[in-house]
């Protein structure tokens, strides 16, 4: 008969808490109370810059229309893309990088990490790999789809060399009702110095067209943002001090 600790099975559900709290109490940050005690991962910048972001394409049907939108604007801003779209559209990655934007990681497919965890880890060092390979440079930043960010996500962003970033103001674009006036009075008071603005260029997981919305209100979007003596342009640009991913064997130092 094996010896068992008598304290061992109070013990265990201990243990098995403290590891749910850890794969979950991050998700936390998707709420925007949270988000504001964390401006790092939350993307605050410096007080003369929004960064402008845009998540889950690279998608055919619509991106280019921000590609050009974008060009006759005269700002870059960051794309976060999902693995999955990206290898279905190769050249596009390539152009998007090739007029000055910078592409980042949006996980391989979209889904809530706290809801399907499975594979994760290797999703997001899959679509880093897949992104490097087509721009010719490894990707900087990591949002994870929904906002949640779980521990093992943090993880693994860590080991592929990934700094988490949300936002601190979003538009909310990807319902059905949505009308470039509804795009652009959710996002005009976070219009702030240091803001990071998350909007969409695609409707692959929205509402069919949603993306026609946006790409409607983007230039006065960024006129509000000039107006008021501030400059756009991507996380890149944006001076925001990256938020560290946790990873086992980072050794870069603090």
């Amino acid at each position: 008969m094996r010896f068992v600790p008598a304290a061992l099975p109070a013990v265990l559900p201990l243990a098995g808490a403290a590891v749910a709290a850890a794969q979950i109490l991050p998700a936390a940050s998707w709420l925007p109370p949270v988000r504001a005690l964390t401006p790092r991962l939350a993307g605050r910048g410096r007080a003369d810059h929004v960064a402008l972001t845009f998540d889950d394409g690279p998608d055919p049907a619509s991106t280019p229309r921000f590609l050009d939108a974008l060009e006759d604007l005269g700002v870059a801003a960051t794309f976060f893309c999902v693995g999955e779209m990206a290898q279905r559209n190769p050249e596009l990655v390539r152009e998007t990088s090739a007029r000055g934007h910078e592409v980042a990681v949006h996980g391989w497919y979209h889904r809530n990490q706290l809801f399907r965890p499975a594979g994760v880890p290797g999703q997001i060092g899959r679509a880093a790999q897949l992104l490097g390979d087509l721009t010719g440079a490894p990707p900087t930043w990591y949002r994870p789809p929904y906002g949640v960010v779980t521990g093992q996500a943090l993880l693994a962003a860590g080991r592929a060399r990934l700094h988490p970033v949300l936002w601190t103001v979003w538009a909310k674009d990807w319902t059905a009702d949505t009308t470039p006036g509804t795009v652009e009075s959710r996002v005009r008071p976070g219009l702030v110095g240091g803001a990071t603005v998350l909007l969409h260029d695609t409707d692959a997981y929205a509402a069919p067209g949603c993306w026609r919305a946006t790409l409607g209100a983007l230039a006065p979007i960024v006129r509000t943002c000039q107006a008021r003596g501030l400059h756009v342009g991507p996380l890149g640009e944006h001076g925001v001090a990256p938020a560290r991913a946790v990873s086992v064997d980072d050794d870069r130092g603090p």
